[in-house]
């Protein structure tokens, strides 16, 4: 059976354990769908990754990006962990960004100082959630309807739709019903209060994806990027501000956004904890 290189990295953290673990295999252009699918849900992380050969000159390098329950057309911690692995196995841009090819299409990324960022697609699905499905949010929540202060469509590929609730607080006080959520992919945000929370932040942020076989993402990057596009293109949030995302799971996710002219950067460090290879 072939090897392949393979490394295990942490997403949106500043040191090892603290982020959204991310499995890649290297070179991976040999497997099959099959293989890859059957990888990903034997790593049981929230995303598994595969780097490739691109099949546009456009693109630097290409992914195939899959949870233990299906592929995903594209997705923020991958991304950037993808970015990372592969400008640490010798990978060299061809322009001034990087250019990553996937099923959504081509993602553009750059280095931010030790970080990496990239540029949020743009969403599929946009504006207020449908009246009759906030009584199911609040049920699967867990909170009152009145709770939820608004709810917006933030879709970029992965299906995700957000809900804004008053306090830090709150979100971390969330016990949902998987059940009642079901094949929804739902982010709950709300803004820290520096007098309560401190300054390291700006906003917490809670992903819950039960119908992709990850009951709570650590970390999670196209759902930032949708929620940064709606706040702060409503101006409910700064140009530029740090998300806290992980707390509820004892780790310290940290995710940078910034706009600059049309775009909106999503960006976070990336750290490896595991080299070797993998032989499948």
């Amino acid at each position: 059976m072939p090897t392949f290189d393979f490394k295990q990295v942490d997403v949106f953290a500043s040191e090892p354990l603290k982020g959204n673990p991310l499995a890649v295999v290297i070179a991976a252009d040999g497997l099959t769908d099959e293989t890859m699918a059957a990888f990903a849900r034997w790593t049981n992380l929230s995303e598994t990754i595969f780097l490739l050969q691109p099949t546009t000159p456009q693109a630097d390098y290409r992914v195939r990006i899959f949870t233990p329950g299906r592929e995903l057309p594209f997705a923020g911690h991958p991304t950037l962990g993808a970015c990372a692995v592969w400008l640490g196995s010798g990978g060299r841009a061809r322009g001034d960004m990087i250019v990553q090819e996937c099923p959504a299409g081509l993602i553009t990324l750059r280095l931010d100082g030790s970080r990496v960022a990239f540029a949020a697609p743009p969403r599929v699905r946009s504006g207020a959630v449908e009246s009759g499905l906030l009584p199911r949010l609040a049920d699967g929540l867990g909170v009152g309807a009145d709770e939820i202060l608004e709810a917006q469509w933030v879709d970029n590929g992965p299906g995700w739709l957000a809900v804004r609730l008053a306090s830090r607080r709150q979100v971390l006080d969330l016990r949902p019903d998987m059940a009642v959520l079901g094949d929804l992919k739902v982010g709950v945000v709300a803004p820290w209060d520096p007098a309560v929370d401190g300054p390291d932040a700006q906003f917490e942020v809670r992903a819950f994806v039960p119908g992709l076989g990850i009951p709570e993402d650590p970390v999670t990057g196209s759902l930032n990027a949708g929620v940064a596009q709606w706040l702060i293109g409503s101006g409910q949030a700064p140009e530029s501000y740090v998300a806290s995302q992980g707390t509820a799971l004892g780790r310290a996710g940290r995710v940078h956004v910034q706009k600059s002219g049309s775009d909106i950067w999503v960006g976070g460090e990336v750290v490896t904890c595991i080299a070797g290879t993998v032989t499948l």
